[in-house]
């Protein structure tokens, strides 16, 4: 690159080590820094590729972690059935990512359909919930409330309360 860049006339000319590309002294320090960066980086190739093999010939094996064994694979889909497990917790229990869950498992969503329906939901969660009095409380639930209600938590004017 360098090369070409001189025939074409064009030279380097570095203020802070007084580097002239377009002198024969300043080629011959160019040349010596390319060679001596070159050489480091050999070392340190070396030197990296030596390192890896001691620790392979210790047992130490680097790199990404596999992906889940099918024996993991396996357990989740034992799991997935059950309503009362949510598919995060399934993967936190088995370590997991609950993208890897998905990915490993293609007919998660089968898996998930065929698991027993839940218990019937409260009379009060069947209800309208567009106004609710209870003990002289009368709010009108805003859809974070009414989504908590879904989900069984308590929400700021949740019945009960």
């Amino acid at each position: 690159m360098v090369a070409e860049l001189r025939d074409r006339g064009v030279g380097f000319t570095s203020l802070h080590e007084n580097l002239d590309t377009t002198t024969p002294g300043g080629r011959l320090v160019f040349h010596v820094f390319a060679a001596l960066a070159e050489f480091i980086r050999e070392l340190i190739v070396i030197g990296t590729n030596e390192g890896l093999a001691a620790a392979r010939a210790r047992g130490r094996v680097g790199g990404r972690p596999s992906v889940p064994t099918e024996k993991v694979i396996r357990a989740a889909r034992d799991l997935l059935p059950d309503p009362g497990r949510s598919i995060t917790s399934i993967a936190k229990l088995l370590g997991i990512s609950p993208g890897t869950l998905y990915n490993h498992s293609p007919d998660l969503r089968e898996l998930r359909a065929g698991a027993v329906p839940r218990q019937p939901e409260a009379p009060w969660k069947q209800a309208d919930l567009s106004q609710i009095n209870l003990t002289g409380i009368s709010c009108t639930p805003t859809t974070h409330t009414k989504m908590r209600w879904r989900r069984g938590l308590p929400g700021r004017c949740a019945p009960g309360r």
